[in-house]
């Protein structure tokens, strides 16, 4: 058999999650709180999108770096079937600690670390043509990585002149949003071709409190024939293009963690969408990914049986 043509680059942030819970009530300065249920694992917006797309069986090709220590050594080593071009820093690892709570809230405190240090030079000198018409590149974790973020106009630029279908997960900025960002981000999804955010991000974006009026902004912003997909939470998701509006309803089960989730969305769709699935069908796909994957934990108990969500779609 053949070596599976490479579709889908990811670029951006992989880092140490630490996952522990649940707990009731946040514990006083100074005391010690047990929890039944713990995983050391590679997270990161595009470290998580990277691994669903290899469990749903497709050769991503992962862009990213660690930092010089022994967790960098550790996270490359977590990311066996993966495509990866990983780039080592001379900083320490990014390491994020997320503490579940009782009510299914989470709270996540991270380092900053090595994803500080990810260059526009690091990326563009790891980058390869397109090697099939329709490839896509999705860019994650902006925010988090704010050398390369300076650089973003020239990678998208960049990364169409290789080839490739644009697709951009912002996800949330640290110090809010203000019209400087706002203006910023528009600037960037003007030249994508798929736009995959939360809907708090598409309302704080368009700075209104109602999503229909929310989506109706963003999508103004949108070049012609480009897609605009809102994850909602539990709710399920909206992909709207072209005079087009779909919705999924997500999967009801009990999740203790839902880290990721919109990241193996991600990852569904966008494979949906590699093998000619319409609008509909690939937003439907990402909800029966990230559904597929959540639900589990540990997440090494996720494998290959999750490929299925697609043909489900």
């Amino acid at each position: 058999m053949g070596v599976k043509p490479q579709r889908l680059v990811i670029v951006g942030d992989i880092g140490v999650d630490l996952i522990m819970g649940p707990i009731s009530e946040w514990p006083q300065i100074g005391t010690e709180a047990l929890m039944e249920q713990s995983e050391l694992r590679a997270g990161g917006s595009s470290g998580n999108a990277a691994l669903a797309a290899a469990q749903l069986g497709e050769a991503a090709l992962l862009i990213s770096a660690v930092g010089n220590d022994d967790m960098g050594a550790w996270l490359r080593g977590q990311f066996e079937g993966v495509r990866t071009a990983i780039a080592v820093s001379d900083a320490a690892t990014t390491l994020t600690a997320g503490v579940i709570h009782e009510r299914g809230e989470r709270t996540f405190f991270s380092t900053r670390g090595h994803l500080e240090h990810l260059t526009y030079e690091m990326v563009r000198a790891r980058l390869v043509p397109a090697s099939v018409p329709g490839s896509i590149a999705l860019l994650s974790g902006v925010f988090l990585t704010p050398a390369l973020r300076a650089s973003y106009p020239r990678l998208i630029s960049d990364l169409a002149a290789l080839g490739y279908q644009v697709a951009l997960d912002t996800n949330w900025p640290p110090q809010g949003w203000d019209a400087v960002l706002r203006a910023e981000v528009g600037g960037w999804i003007a030249r994508c071709d798929h736009v995959l955010l939360n809907d708090l991000e598409v309302r704080s974006l368009a700075d209104v409190q109602e999503l229909d009026e929310a989506l109706g902004r963003v999508r103004g912003m949108l070049k012609p024939g480009a897609a605009l997909v809102v994850k909602t939470g539990d709710r399920g998701a909206i992909g709207v293009a072209d005079g087009e509006r779909s919705e999924c309803a997500a999967r009801r089960a009990t999740i203790f963690d839902t880290t990721g989730a919109g990241d193996s969305f991600n990852a569904g769709y966008l494979i949906a969408r590699l093998s000619g699935a319409g609008l509909a069908a690939a937003v439907s796909a990402g909800c029966e990914t990230a559904a597929a994957i959540i639900s589990r934990f540990p997440r090494r108990a996720v494998s290959r049986a999750v490929a299925p969500a697609l043909e489900q779609a």
